[in-house]
């Protein structure tokens, strides 16, 4: 018996059993599961003053931002300051979205950012109370190239156009590139860890 007669009799044999000689239908994938974002009683929870205290285990410098909107000069105390690129020149800084002095600088377009030193910590302190006027006898004159407020007697100043500003949780993260800068390589800085005020040692 050849290969066809063979097949015809196996179907002859199905028909009869009742079986069916179709295709099976395919296979039928399960639901996939909805897609959700995490919820907020989901996510562990981060205290305040917990992440204050363990955040404030890293000593950082003290710096104050300046510049001038046509209105006067606008300022604040800021901890969050940073070298960002070399190349381009580029440094950052993070600001509160609450902040009334960010909309003054974001309207300058530019800024100074002067790193105090360990004896300038009742500056630091007059530049981060809110409201008044923080230049009260506070000398200054303006920057080389922006003409934002260059405060006198520093260890180091950096003059920067803004470049750039991102959204980070409750601060924007400010990107700014470099105009001009100075320092006195003499003056040792104030640093800030653990809420308080500290010097470097010997």
């Amino acid at each position: 018996m050849g290969h066809a007669a063979m097949a015809a009799t196996a179907v002859r044999h199905l028909r009869s059993a009742g079986a069916a000689t179709t295709a099976a239908a395919p296979h039928e994938a399960p639901p996939r599961p909805a897609l959700r974002a995490v919820g907020e009683s989901e996510r562990p929870p981060v205290d305040p003053a917990e992440f204050r205290r363990v955040l404030g285990s890293f000593p950082t410098g003290v710096t104050v931002i300046t510049a001038h909107d046509g209105a006067g000069p606008a300022g604040f105390a800021c901890q969050s300051f940073s070298s960002l690129s070399l190349d381009p020149p580029l440094v950052v800084f993070m600001v509160a979205r609450t902040s009334t002095t960010w909309p003054r600088i974001a309207r300058a377009g530019s800024f100074c950012a002067h790193v105090l030193g360990e004896e300038q910590g009742a500056l630091c302190r007059a530049f981060a109370v809110s409201g008044g006027d923080k230049f009260a006898g506070v000398a200054h004159t303006p920057g080389p190239v922006t003409g934002a407020p260059r405060l006198g007697s520093v260890p180091a100043w950096v003059e920067c156009t803004v470049q750039a500003v991102h959204t980070g949780g409750d601060h924007l993260i400010v990107v700014g590139r470099i105009e001009a800068l100075g320092a006195d390589d003499d003056r040792p800085p104030l640093v800030f860890h653990r809420g308080r005020f500290r010097r470097l040692g010997p």
